[in-house]
C-alpha cells in the first residue's frame, strides 16, 4: 500500500507563488510517473504537469501553466513538487498529486486547496 501526503496549498494574492509538495511512502517498486492534476467543482480532473521519471525529457505541462509552473521530482525522497509562480485567480481549485509505481495502479493524494484572490 502506498500513501501520499500533500502539503503547501493556501491563499495567495494574484501574481504570487506557492510550492506544493507530495511525499510517497509505503511498499512499492520504482516510481514510473509523478504528476499534479487539478479539479474544479463540476469539472473533470485535468493534468497540470507530469514527469515520467524513467524517460528523459518527458515533462508535460498544461498549456495554461506553461512558463509559470515547474514540476520537480526527487527520487531519493519519493517526492514531487509543483512550484507555482505568477498565480492567477483561474488557478484556484483543488490540486491532487499522482504517483504511478511500476506494476501497480496510480495513487492519488488527498488534495490541497489553492486559492488565488486579492
Amino acid at each position: 500500500q502506498v500513501q501520499l501526503v500533500e502539503s503547501g496549498g493556501g491563499l495567495v494574492q494574484p501574481g504570487g507563488s506557492l510550492r506544493l509538495s507530495c511525499a510517497a511512502s509505503g511498499s512499492m517498486l520504482k516510481i514510473i510517473t509523478m504528476g499534479w492534476y487539478r479539479q474544479a467543482p463540476g469539472k473533470q480532473r485535468e493534468l497540470v504537469a507530469s514527469e515520467t521519471i524513467t524517460r528523459a525529457n518527458s515533462t508535460v505541462y498544461a498549456d495554461s501553466v506553461k512558463g509559470r509552473f515547474t514540476i520537480v521530482t526527487d527520487n531519493t525522497k519519493n517526492t514531487v513538487y509543483l512550484q507555482m509562480n505568477g498565480l492567477v485567480p483561474e488557478d484556484t481549485t483543488v490540486y491532487y498529486c499522482l504517483v504511478l509505481p511500476l506494476g501497480e495502479k496510480a495513487y492519488w493524494g488527498q488534495g490541497t486547496q489553492v486559492t488565488v484572490s486579492s
